[in-house]
């Protein structure tokens, strides 16, 4: 319990320790601000910085909730209402994670079991280059899939429905690599199969970096088609047998590096005789025009050149994609959201968690982290609860420890003008002396901390303090408002929730 430990007696008096003897630190926190953090697991570099949570069942009322009853207003799919399968924005966790819901037809995958098992598939895949699932639902004939939303449009919404501004070159080249990359690492994971891969499946997330919806990943149905865009764009091979190879998925590629390229839908088949014809710059989006290299752009058109090819034998593979776009990446400083022309993101902090019962006046001020309030309290205060903690004999009354007195006694001035660097240099006298040890002191010099915007010091003052008196209150409450000056909210929390209780288990015993 606390920083150190609590006994939980009620009435104990503090009892002496070695004055530099610090309580051990709770695992969460680090007061060394300069200390290198561990890196992160592989799984957890690949999903970004962002923590994607595993993958979960989710109920239909849960998904129903979510969604407002899966409103016609929530609708974000391309073609609305028209679509076989909606996908609805939705919030979850309180309204704090944004999520996409896809809701399939009725009967659309008739086995429930097959439809979690193809679920669970994709959910392994955890990836930054990935919009990843977070979830499903089999509910009745009900059957939807949940994933991370993404907030900035679809790469079809950008490349051929602009109003401001088109992509710029960089971002294109950006965009090409970036969903090779999603592709490799899909391949790699042993789901090498994309469904009707197209620029509606290449999202931009809140920092306008492009990712792959995993929904493709999975058919619209079980027996269903691979494929809805127009023929023109369907790889040759499925229109033979309606078969998806990983071969289907490098031609579909190659149709995304025509749409950037050109701005535009370009059927494949007429793109091919362009480049046949060196008509390259018939071929280029006329918005790019002197604002594009005219190498890396003939890189590209012989990369989708080679995606394009008739024979499935004759494409280039996932490994070839990354290692041909790897190279044209340019402006790689410049973040994704400022090429996009869109605002940058800005975090929207969680509320924090709400204390479990009523606070004293004291637990209130340090839930609002009033520092006047604060200190106002323990003025009044003085040192009450520092009773007991001290028996001296005659022979320790030196000339030293009137000094030492006489430290304290300027700190409290001090700190009851205000003065809190003054405070907390007399209060260091009488700390470093080490004949007396005062809980209240490293209180007080706590809060001194706190108002000259020192938390770490604060925190490890507020943890002396707890050593000094394992179950004073006041020690856990300054604890709490440093957690909180340090932004961790959820341990302040934890450390306000710990104070009140052993307040009200302190009054408890006191009355008669």
């Amino acid at each position: 319990m606390g920083c150190c430990g609590s006994s939980q007696r009620a009435g104990t008096h503090p009892e002496k320790k070695p004055p530099g003897a610090l309580p051990p630190h709770r695992p969460s926190y680090s007061l060394n601000q300069h200390q290198a953090p561990a890196p992160p697991p592989p799984s957890a570099a690949r999903a970004g910085a962002r923590q994607v949570p595993p993958l979960k069942e989710f109920s239909l009322a849960e998904l129903r909730a979510a969604t407002a009853g899966f409103a016609a207003g929530n609708i974000v799919s391309e073609s609305g209402e028209k679509a076989p399968n909606f996908v609805y924005r939705g919030r979850l966790d309180a309204g704090r994670r944004a999520i996409a819901v896809k809701k399939f037809t009725k009967m659309a995958w008739p086995d429930p079991k097959q439809f979690a098992e193809e679920a669970k598939g994709v959910g392994k895949l955890r990836h930054c280059r990935l919009a990843n699932l977070i979830g499903y639902c089999c509910d009745g004939d009900e059957r939807l899939l949940v994933a991370e939303f993404m907030p900035n449009d679809t790469l079809a919404k950008h490349l051929f429905h602009w109003e401001n501004q088109t992509i710029e070159w960089a971002m294109r080249l950006r965009v090409a690599y970036y969903i090779a990359e999603a592709l490799e690492y899909c391949s790699t994971e042993g789901r090498p199969l994309y469904h009707d891969l197209n620029a509606y499946r290449v999202l931009f997330d809140e920092n306008g970096d492009p990712r792959l919806s995993c929904f493709g990943l999975m058919k619209n149905s079980r027996d269903g088609k691979s494929y809805s865009t127009n023929l023109a764009y369907t790889p040759p091979e499925y229109l033979r047998n309606g078969r998806v190879t990983s071969e289907s998925v490098i031609f579909s590629f190659g149709t995304i590096l025509l749409d950037l390229l050109s701005g535009k839908r370009i059927p494949p088949s007429r793109a091919l005789d362009m480049i046949k014809g060196n008509n390259i710059q018939v071929l280029m989006d006329s918005h790019l025009e002197g604002n594009y290299s005219t190498d890396e752009a003939t890189t590209l058109v012989d990369l989708a050149s080679q995606c394009l090819q008739y024979e499935p034998r004759d494409r280039a593979n996932t490994k070839k994609l990354v290692s041909v776009l790897e190279p044209l990446q340019i402006k790689s400083e410049v973040p994704s959201y400022e090429m996009l022309g869109i605002p940058k993101h800005e975090e929207e902090a969680p509320p924090p968690p709400q204390p479990q019962r009523p606070l004293s006046p004291m637990g209130e001020a340090c839930s609002r982290t009033d520092l006047t309030a604060i200190h106002q309290i323990l003025v009044n205060t003085h040192y009450r609860d520092d009773e007991g903690s001290n028996e001296l004999s005659f022979q320790e009354w030196t000339q030293q420890m009137r000094d030492m007195l006489e430290a304290r006694k300027r700190g409290d001035f001090a700190f009851r003008d205000k003065d809190f660097k003054a405070a907390i240099d007399c209060y260091t006298q009488f700390v470093d002396v080490g004949t007396m040890v005062s809980p209240t002191v490293y209180a007080r010099r706590s809060l001194c901390h706190l108002m000259c915007d020192q938390p770490d010091a604060a925190l490890r003052d507020a943890m002396q303090a707890q050593c000094v008196y394992p179950d004073w209150p006041t020690a856990f409450y300054m604890q709490a408002v440093a957690l909180a000056k340090l932004n961790m909210q959820s341990d302040a929390t934890d450390m306000l929730n710990e104070a009140s209780q052993l307040e009200e288990k302190r009054q408890k015993n006191t009355k008669p």
